[in-house]
């Protein structure tokens, strides 16, 4: 699959340090082999010392490194900061210090306190859990105005008439946006596309009417969305109100929008709810045969990523190189443990 392909030689070259809130879990520990054989990322695994070195038969990887909240130097330094952090909403600095105790918790406040580019859980934690850290603790970025999601989507199968990777969003977190959160979610995927794929995005903005084919208040609010996303980038290609099929089929997109500058080669599909995404990436993985990678958070200050309860190593592994890769080129080197 050349898409992840791509996406690992990327965070190879980023040589970012990412931390992992569920070191001890076989398939975390059989992903960080494989992550640093591709030199993915360097990794600092969260949990206990000695059943994290167990894991790996009494030997870690080189650039593999432990954060035991039991008992690391940091704690008390993560603790006052957590404290500092969330003092305004009644943390306390004894339920902080507890707080960091929480393997999530504590992963979290290693990236907002530079010890780590990025974070990833959610293989034994529950996505409100990892959701709710990446909020709470390492934040909005300023240019951001939400956060929001995607997957990413890999046709590399010998079905798929069109091969390559794009973007479904926001399918995993926003649950129904009105229109400035819309145009939000299209100028934050289409970034995510660019920097993962290195490839110029083509943003359609979805919706069950084409091009003015049915009036109602839905709609509407996807054609002033569209507006709004052009009017914040007027260099991005996108186009808007469109079905899926005008976007994705250029011999459909001729008949139904043949003004449209996507002429049915979008790869970044922006829905109009969380219904919709949601249902759309399901479908297209389990009748479709796609690679769903995902969800993917965006619009944070530094990256935070779930993974799900059913995942894989390899995916795993995908979502690792995902996070390395979404680190801003321009953000130093972390601080050593």
């Amino acid at each position: 699959m050349r898409p992840l392909q791509t996406i690992l030689e990327n965070a190879a070259r980023s040589d970012r340090k990412i931390v992992l809130s569920e070191g001890a879990d076989p398939r975390v520990v059989a992903a960080t082999r494989a992550a640093r054989e591709a030199q993915a990322a360097r990794l600092i695994l969260v949990g206990a010392t000695d059943e994290i070195v167990e894991a790996f038969g009494g030997d870690l990887p080189d650039g593999v490194e432990i954060y035991d909240p039991e008992n690391a130097p940091q704690r008390a330094e993560l603790a006052n900061a957590y404290h500092e952090l969330r003092a305004h909403k009644g943390m306390t600095a004894e339920k902080a210090e507890k707080a960091m105790t929480d393997p999530v918790t504590a992963a979290a406040m290693l990236v907002r306190a530079g010890y780590a580019h990025g974070t990833l859980g959610g293989a034994v934690a529950a996505t409100a859990d990892i959701a709710r850290a990446a909020l709470q603790i390492i934040g909005t970025a300023p240019s951001a105005k939400m956060v929001s999601s995607f997957f990413l989507m890999l046709l590399c199968k010998d079905h798929h008439a069109r091969k390559g990777a794009v973007v479904f969003s926001d399918a995993g977190l926003v649950v129904d946006p009105d229109a400035a959160g819309m145009a939000e979610i299209a100028l934050s995927s289409s970034r995510s596309f660019s920097a993962l794929t290195g490839q110029t995005p083509r943003v359609a903005m979805l919706s069950f009417s084409t091009k003015g084919s049915a009036r109602h208040p839905n709609v509407s609010k996807v054609t002033e969305a569209t507006a709004l996303a052009k009017a914040a980038a007027p260099e991005l290609m996108i186009d808007g109100e469109l079905q899926f099929d005008a976007a994705f089929v250029p011999s459909v997109a001729a008949r139904k929008a043949p003004d449209s500058a996507l002429q049915g080669e979008a790869n970044v599909f922006v829905f109009p709810n969380l219904d919709a995404g949601n249902i759309a990436y399901k479908i297209a993985q389990r009748i479709g045969g796609a690679v769903a990678i995902g969800p993917i958070f965006q619009g944070l200050s530094m990256p935070a990523n779930d993974l799900s309860r059913g995942c894989d190593a390899e995916d795993i592994l995908h979502m690792i190189a995902v996070t390395a890769a979404q680190v801003d080129p321009d953000v130093s080197e972390c601080r050593a443990l």
